[in-house]
């Protein structure tokens, strides 16, 4: 109740608010100050088992098209353990039992779901690897194979895709236990699988740069903004020259050379941990970038005396 000028009253009197009409009615009187109004408090409802659960649910799950009933399907949840819950336990139960042609599918939305948060990966890389993984199943030709490698191989090819690339560790560490090994070839296995799938047409996987790992790199070994800006200039230069490594091995080689020009040098083992490169790949790329090094450095970060106190390789 609030109060509120009545016009037969002459006078403020309490108002009592009808929700189903929208109307406000004097309290004394009877008379309608407000007809259909518009209520603007919240629209949701909550619909947890607790009565303490904040679970403000306006609708259900977005729709998924790659499902067959598009997601939209109702699921029982398990019981909270309360009394009075053994009816949706046994519905449940017996959901459970019966046949869902997305079942598999759902299982590996998910998983990719886990593994794309663990990356820190955002919502259209995960929706693209559901689309590729979707795509291989339709095939019918992929019983048999590792599933997590699969998974991990679709996650690896839509970082590609997506133009966010992850190395090929970074996703072996979420993979649920597939090696490198076994990320390759079911990663060979998919492009082949969609080639064949476009008439024979190679699959576009899209460019790695190295500049692509490098802000990555050097979060992770803490350097500061002026030797990530320099570390970024001179990845981009380094691309001017043929310099025949991976776009992975010459970001781990550019940050090696920018950390031993700056106060805060950082040894070979940290940036190998960081960047997941071995040292003596490392070494070798070193090596290769040694003799552009006064074109590949910024000369604002360092100057020509400076370079000169790198290590020969």
């Amino acid at each position: 109740m609030s109060d509120a000028f009545c016009s037969d009253c002459k006078r403020q009197t309490e108002v009592v608010f009808d929700h189903s009409a929208g109307d406000a009615v004097c309290s004394e009187c009877g008379l309608v100050l407000e007809s259909h109004s518009i209520d603007e408090t919240s629209e949701w409802r909550t619909f947890a088992n607790e009565s303490g659960d904040n679970d403000p649910v306006r609708v259900g799950g977005p729709n998924n098209p790659l499902l067959t009933d598009g997601g939209l399907s109702t699921v029982i949840a398990k019981p909270n353990g309360a009394s009075g819950d053994f009816l949706s336990s046994s519905l449940g139960r017996w959901q459970n039992r019966g046949s869902n042609p997305d079942r598999g599918l759902i299982l590996a939305f998910k998983t990719i779901g886990t593994m794309c948060e663990r990356l820190g990966l955002v919502g259209t890389v995960k929706d693209r690897a559901n689309e590729i993984f979707k795509r291989v199943e339709d095939q019918k030709s992929s019983r048999g194979r590792n599933q997590d490698a699969l998974l991990a191989a679709c996650l690896y090819i839509a970082c590609r895709q997506e133009e966010i690339p992850r190395t090929v560790k970074e996703i072996c560490s979420i993979a649920n236990g597939a090696t490198k090994k076994e990320i390759g070839r079911a990663k060979e296995y998919i492009v082949k699988q969609l080639g064949l799938e476009n008439g024979g047409q190679s699959v576009e996987m899209g460019t790695i740069h190295a500049g692509d790992f490098m802000r990555r790199f050097c979060s992770n070994l803490g350097m500061n903004n002026q030797a990530v800006k320099a570390a970024q200039e001179s990845v981009t230069k380094s691309e001017e020259f043929d310099i025949r490594r991976s776009p992975i091995s010459i970001a781990a080689a550019v940050i090696y050379i920018i950390t031993q020009l700056s106060d805060d040098k950082k040894p070979l083992k940290d940036i190998s941990l960081a960047t997941g490169v071995a040292e003596g790949t490392i070494r070798n790329s070193y090596k290769d970038l040694y003799p552009h090094v006064s074109k590949i450095i910024p000369n604002w970060y360092a100057k020509e005396e400076n370079l000169k106190n790198l290590s020969s390789p």
